[in-house]
């Protein structure tokens, strides 16, 4: 594509060293710079791509979209507001709008946003229809298929846009639902996207290290819902306290549908019961009803499925097919995954105060009357230090006995984080507190510290294979840990 062709849509300030050059790719990272690329110069937290613009020249870049005007350089440079902002709009147009042939759905949210957009995927696939993922766990073309990483909930802008393009083309797949997390919308990574249906979860105390304020939180993700079209979908959870503030900023002549438990909505689920084998209830569809047997548990699993059916009906999918596609799953990677039966081990990614109070409430439904409910759990350093206290209150609340440990500490002195969370405790007794920094040593200590009566949830880290310390990562999977110290126990 030329470069006139590339930037004929794009708001700029001004062209420097103007030349048609042909570009074939667009990078962001010097380092994986290739020839006919042109570079963009981002401007991040810690660097900015403007002092790497002369390496990525040297690599091959053959233009540059800038803020600034670069000295001394003398390929085409293209001066912007906003780099962050405007990678998308050259992406989208480098890779032919690919999101406007697709049926593309964005879920958004707090926490579900994994477990949604798999039921989605689910309930597509039994409707004999192909749908492709995006989200935290990499992507993915069908169901069972294999996960491709990703870095992020939501690519960049380029990637993003050519995965689309090779989802439709490539893949011949019409249909996509994805994870839009709040920094994809704040930063554009998701600008160009085409969305055909938003979906709302929750909005709860997390990114505040980046958002500052939940206003601030609120109104990034609210970015998906102002962007709907005519035609377009809306699904809302209207019990979250952010429900009626997502439904007014949809457009007008967006089909609106709202789901919950507690107040009156379009889809609501009834006469909720938990088991050891999963949750029942009562599906009302504005007063006709079906009766649903799940495998997955707890209250937010029964709001997953609401979100992920009100979804299918927006889209006029049978319910009768939506229903037997959910009724089959049996769970999504560490999300209140079962390691060991007894002790029953569940293994869960909540990481911030309301996930952890939903997966405890969760697991209470399901522990015996002689047996005892244990947390362990950490918290992610360089992140969010105010949910800390918070989540150590809510885990000494709803457990019998907690373990305090690290989760991916970073730079973070990982004794400090542990601190953090023991500010919020009304009790440090040893019966029911115990504090081991080392998430390996604190998992082997649920052997000698749990029962075959009781019911462990290990949260923070889910489906992560890693742990990240201060100056390394290490493979590091709170299933396999589980596991290893269970071996030979009922599984």
């Amino acid at each position: 594509m030329k470069l006139d062709e590339l930037i004929e849509y794009l708001k700029y300030k001004d062209l420097i060293n103007f030349k048609n050059v042909e570009i074939s790719g667009i990078s962001y990272n010097s380092l994986t710079t290739k020839k006919g690329d042109i570079f963009v110069c981002l401007v991040g937290e810690h660097t900015d791509g403007h002092e790497f613009a002369q390496k990525a020249i040297e690599s091959g870049a053959v233009a540059l979209l800038v803020e600034k005007p670069i000295e001394n350089v003398n390929v085409p440079q293209v001066q912007v507001a906003s780099t962050r902002h405007q990678i998308a709009d050259i992406a989208d147009r480098f890779y032919s709008s690919p999101s406007k042939g697709l049926n593309l759905i964005g879920i958004t949210g707090t926490n579900g946003k994994t477990t949604v957009t798999h039921l989605i995927q689910k309930i597509f696939e039994e409707n004999k229809q192909k749908c492709a993922l995006i989200g935290t766990l990499g992507y993915k073309l069908s169901s069972d298929g294999e996960y491709r990483n990703a870095k992020h909930t939501t690519p960049q802008s380029p990637e993003l846009q050519a995965t689309l393009r090779m989802i439709k083309d490539i893949e011949k797949i019409d249909n996509v639902v994805m994870e839009v997390s709040s920094h994809a919308l704040e930063q554009n990574r998701v600008g160009g996207c085409r969305f055909n249906g938003a979906v709302f979860t929750n909005l709860t105390q997390d990114h505040l290290d980046y958002h500052i304020t939940m206003e601030n939180y609120f109104k990034a993700k609210a970015l998906l819902f102002e962007r709907l079209e005519e035609n377009n979908f809306a699904v809302i959870n209207i019990d979250d306290e952010y429900g009626e503030r997502f439904l007014s900023v949809v457009p007008d002549g967006v089909k609106k549908l709202t789901y919950g438990v507690k107040k009156q909505a379009d889809v609501m689920a009834k006469n909720i019961k938990f088991s050891l084998n999963g949750a029942e209830f009562t599906l009302d569809i504005k007063g006709v009803q079906y009766p649903v047997n799940l495998h997955m548990n707890g209250m937010f699993s029964v709001y997953n499925v609401l979100a992920a059916l009100t979804a299918a009906i927006a889209q006029e999918i049978d319910i009768k097919i939506a229903l037997k596609a959910l009724q089959n799953v049996h769970g999504v990677a560490g999300r209140f995954e079962v390691v060991n039966k007894k002790p029953l081990v569940i293994v869960d990614y909540a990481h911030t105060p309301d996930g952890l109070e939903n997966v405890l409430k969760a697991a209470r439904e399901i522990t015996p009357k002689d047996g005892k409910l244990i947390c362990l759990f950490g918290c992610g350093g360089d992140r969010d230090a105010t949910k800390r206290p918070k989540m150590g209150a809510i885990a000494q609340k709803l457990a019998d006995r907690i373990i305090i440990t690290s989760d991916n500490p970073r730079s973070e002195d990982p004794q400090q984080i542990i601190t953090d969370i023991i500010a919020g405790l009304n009790s440090v007794s040893p019966e029911i507190v115990t504090v081991e920094p080392d998430r390996g040593e604190a998992i082997a200590m649920l052997k000698s510290i749990a029962e075959n009566n009781d019911v462990v949830v290990i949260a923070g880290k889910g489906h992560e294979d890693y742990q990240i310390l201060r100056d390394k990562t290490i493979h590091f999977d709170d299933r396999e840990q589980a596991r290893k110290v269970f071996a030979g126990s009922v599984i």
